[in-house]
């Protein structure tokens, strides 16, 4: 079975989506890619993550063109495709309907530094991608104008977009996201955040990067 490490890891991590509230549902995506072969491992369409085995899990090259599966792949395979294409430093992608981020997105507001955590994504904002229809080209153009800029995009009144080097930091990432973004929902209903600074968000992510253990594996995440 081509991939067959990744796509165990995606069905997996599916089951983990739903189990740390990061989705509902078979709502959202993820995708491992293989630069070496040019191929991707993306999670199928409209089926139940727990029910998803590896077999399940579609290879797809970024051209739409499917490699190896017996199912239909994600409806956003574009979108990540998009991001691999303009991010040579990302091999995975979660795209999920998280409640808090999807919130914030659905109000389209960027994902402010209202805390340093924000700081694992590497920049002082996460920003908000203009809205197109799911599933459509239009939606992944936009995340790929976006991405070249970010790793971690809301995708207004959609959902949120966390793409990191190995799927277990793009996780981290997203629970990241989603819990600064109810730390921000929060802050808005008791009258208003007070944000960081640029100068203060400086010191956070450089802070980071010295963050966490060294050696194989090093993980900088505020989850991880």
């Amino acid at each position: 079975m081509l991939m067959e490490e990744y796509r165990k890891e995606i069905a997996d991590y599916g089951r983990q989506l739903l189990d740390r509230g990061l989705t509902e549902g078979t709502s959202g995506n993820l995708s491992i890619y293989d630069p070496q072969a040019g191929t991707m491992a993306i999670s199928p369409s409209g089926l139940p993550y727990p029910e998803v085995e590896p077999e399940d899990v579609v290879v797809m090259d970024l051209q739409g063109n499917i490699i190896e599966g017996k199912r239909k792949p994600s409806s956003e395979f574009g979108l990540h495709s998009a991001v691999y294409r303009v991010r040579k430093d990302v091999q995975a992608v979660l795209h999920a309907h998280s409640m808090y981020c999807t919130t914030l997105a659905c109000m389209r507001s960027p994902l402010l530094p209202v805390h340093y955590a924000i700081a694992e994504a590497g920049i002082k904002e996460i920003p908000l991608v203009r809205y197109e229809t799911f599933g459509t080209l239009a939606l992944a153009k936009a995340v790929e104008e976006t991405a070249p800029r970010c790793r971690a995009m809301l995708l207004a009144n959609h959902g949120m977009l966390a793409c990191a080097g190995s799927m277990k930091e793009a996780f981290s990432l997203a629970q990241t996201m989603e819990w600064c973004a109810q730390v921000q929902w929060r802050c808005m209903c008791a009258g208003g955040p007070r944000v960081l600074t640029s100068e203060e968000m400086d010191g956070a992510i450089a802070r980071y990067k010295t963050y966490g253990q060294d050696g194989p594996g090093k993980r900088s995440g505020y989850f991880g």
